[in-house]
């Protein structure tokens, strides 16, 4: 039932994506005026379904759900705990998950918070974000179903990848991710500007801190990761990590 409820949030959370950019769009229009209206309260409950839709992965991973496959191959019954929780991310399907929920948090939070910008450049900005994550809900939901259903269901799972059984696992994806994926909102921020036409200093302050928040969580999750893989792994863990880093 929890993984269902998981998927539902996901097609809510891709069909506002969609509405939030339509709303962007059409509300730079004259006629388009009252519509413009609905983006930021869509903004917020898109980033609100995607992180329901995240922890709804977390709760099947930490009870170890093996009716469903992304759990089935990436976890067993006797993990501790932290790395129950940790293999919800350390996958593909659960990685892009927390991807596209990085995305639409980071939309809610523009959406509730930032007043300083213009309107017209603030619903280019938050059609912007909802652009680039449209992509990674419909590759989500068609090609990489994170809840996807398993039967029969396995006696037990498969485990975590050895490499990954580390605390640093638990740490650096989610900092990471903050780091790199909220810096969306820069590129969201600049497509709005640029549509609009109001770039200036006024536009420059507002996004500082947008950016600079993105760049203390990317620090910290490259810092974490470098521990993991040069500290923890070994020097040798350099091959499965930089990979990673530089792409």
């Amino acid at each position: 039932m929890i993984a269902e409820l998981g998927l539902a949030a996901l097609w809510m959370a891709a069909a506002l994506a969609a509405l939030q950019l339509t709303g962007g769009a059409f509300g730079l229009t004259e006629r388009g005026e009252t519509l413009g209206g609905v983006v930021r309260p869509v903004a917020v409950v898109q980033g609100l379904l995607a992180l329901a839709a995240f922890l709804c992965l977390i709760y099947v991973f930490a009870t170890t759900d093996l009716s469903v496959k992304l759990v089935a191959e990436n976890s067993h019954s006797m993990k501790p705990l932290i790395f129950k929780i940790a293999g919800a991310w350390g996958n593909h399907e659960g990685s892009m998950l927390l991807w596209v929920t990085v995305m639409g948090m980071a939309g809610a939070f523009v959406a509730l918070i930032e007043r300083r910008l213009p309107e017209r450049t603030m619903l280019a900005t938050l059609a912007g974000q909802a652009f680039v994550s449209l992509g990674f809900y419909v590759f989500l939901l068609i090609a990489s179903n994170p809840f996807e259903r398993l039967s029969p269901v396995p006696i037990e799972g498969n485990g975590l990848n050895p490499l990954l059984q580390d605390l640093g696992l638990a740490f650096h994806p989610p900092t990471l991710y903050l780091g790199y994926v909220g810096l969306s909102i820069a590129f969201s921020f600049a497509i709005g500007a640029l549509v609009t036409r109001e770039v200036g200093p006024a536009f420059a302050r507002a996004m500082r801190p947008w950016v600079l928040g993105a760049w203390i969580f990317l620090t910290v999750g490259i810092t974490a990761g470098s521990y993991w893989a040069y500290y923890e792994l070994g020097w040798g863990g350099w091959w499965f990590w930089d990979p990673v880093e530089n792409a």
